[in-house]
């Protein structure tokens, strides 16, 4: 849930900039961003990958984390010849792996909280 709504307020933010848009989504007239990915991809995808980190010690999550956000610069790139997304001109991949990033430390470290409660 957590993930779900930091990448909706995030998707939302940065298509309401400019910074990019997703032509290709479900319910185009009622939501600009793509929520069949902020609602069931990238909360089904931070699950296994907390699980997976779970079983980890700190050099393995943070190895692990630094590459599943360089692997999502990647896939945003097939994802935008594929169609799925557009960048803005001033757009740069390197925000993507450095969000990704800081999205997984900060959503693995609320759950490593939450595990403490």
């Amino acid at each position: 849930m957590f993930a779900s709504l930091i990448g909706t307020y995030l998707d939302l933010y940065f298509v309401g900039k400019g910074m990019y848009e997703f032509p290709s989504r479900p319910l185009p007239e009622l939501f600009a961003i793509n929520i069949g990915f902020t609602l069931v991809g990238l909360p089904a995808s931070v699950i296994l990958l907390l699980y997976f980190l779970s079983r980890l010690n700190k050099w393995g999550k943070l190895t692990v984390i630094l590459l599943v956000s360089l692997l999502m610069a990647v896939f945003e790139k097939f994802a935008e010849a594929l169609g799925f997304f557009q960048h803005g001109e001033e757009w740069k991949h390197l925000y993507t792996f450095i969000g990704y990033f800081l999205f997984l430390i900060i959503t693995a470290g609320f759950f490593r909280w939450l595990k403490r409660e």
